[in-house]
């Protein structure tokens, strides 16, 4: 797929994944982006973007921003894990009702490709490296239930209504635009604290972080390279091949903001319920296609620490 000159729509464009992808394409596309503001801020998207503030669930909404004249529509919106996670049932519902409406408003429309933002949580706890075609999908939360019912919607439209659908499992994406997750974390307590720094589970968790910048770039080589001859739904996992350790991420948090706190832990081999904790893709299959990511996994982390950090 060529992605220049063309129209997309980024729908959660306001979020960290979604408000890069359209960075990114607005230098050669004109982009849409459509996004609620529950988990993302408007001075995130970029200004040359096309700016809708609507609720994907909404019929209204859907209408005016899924027009015939779209070439392709990146999807990031979703209530992420670290949002509503105390209410599994809204948290599902809305994802994958959200994921049916738009899919069904598309094909109303003619329009019949996809990229879907999805997670290394559909997995559940696999061997490592973890490759696309392992088996069986066993997530362990709500999110990672919620994300692989929507790959099962997305492989319907792909298979029976003539889709083409490039699904993306995400490791641990991080970036300057990141407002949730250990790093963040990490940032915000020190400086309420530089003393004392509570970590949760045990800090041996251990995961693959990726650059939000190459993330994005990932993404759209892709959808520019992947072979026609794999079929009309496309997966690929996006991460780094090395993995950074909680306890690592809060010396490099330490590091950066020149303290050092005394760690004290919540106790167990999780940081929350539905935590996975080692995490590593397999990313052969994206080498194969000729792209692989130029940062390792703690200067990822290193990255956004410093960006984070020079923002207070």
């Amino acid at each position: 797929m060529e992605l220049e000159d063309s129209l997309f729509l980024v729908t959660g464009g306001a979020g960290l994944v979604g408000s890069e992808l359209a960075r990114q394409l607005v230098e050669d596309n004109h982009v849409v982006v459509v996004d609620n503001l529950s988990n993302g801020v408007c001075e995130s998207v970029p200004e040359a973007a096309e700016f809708v503030q609507g609720d994907l669930s909404k019929q209204d909404t859907l209408e005016q921003v899924v027009t015939d004249d779209i070439d392709a529509v990146f999807h990031c919106a979703a209530v992420d894990k670290y949002v509503n996670s105390d209410d599994p049932q809204a948290q599902f519902d809305a994802n994958v009702g959200m994921t049916q409406s738009l899919l069904a408003r598309m094909d109303d429309v003619g329009v019949d490709k996809i990229a879907f933002m999805s997670s290394s949580t559909v997995y559940g706890e696999a061997p490592r490296p973890t490759p696309e075609d392992y088996a069986p999908l066993e997530p362990i939360s709500t999110y990672g239930a919620a994300k692989l019912a929507e790959e099962s919607i997305l492989s319907v439209y792909a298979h029976s209504y003539d889709f083409t659908v490039w699904n993306f499992r995400f490791a641990n994406v991080v970036g300057p635009r990141f407002g949730a997750g250990v790093i963040p974390d990490f940032v915000e307590k020190l400086e309420e604290n530089p003393d004392v720094l509570t970590i949760l589970g045990n800090g041996r968790q251990e995961k693959s972080y990726m650059h939000v910048e190459e993330c994005a770039e990932a993404i759209q080589y892709v959808l520019e390279h992947s072979p026609d001859s794999s079929g009309p739904m496309h997966s690929y996992n996006l991460g780094t091949r090395t993995t950074t350790s909680v306890d690592r991420i809060a010396d490099i948090v330490s590091e950066e903001m020149g303290l050092n706190p005394e760690y004290q832990y919540t106790g167990g081999d999780r940081g929350w319920t539905g935590d996975i904790p080692k995490m590593r893709l397999s990313i052969e299959k994206l080498n194969a296609v000729g792209w692989q990511p130029s940062l390792s996994s703690e200067e990822s982390v290193r990255r956004t620490a410093k960006t984070l950090i020079s923002r207070l």
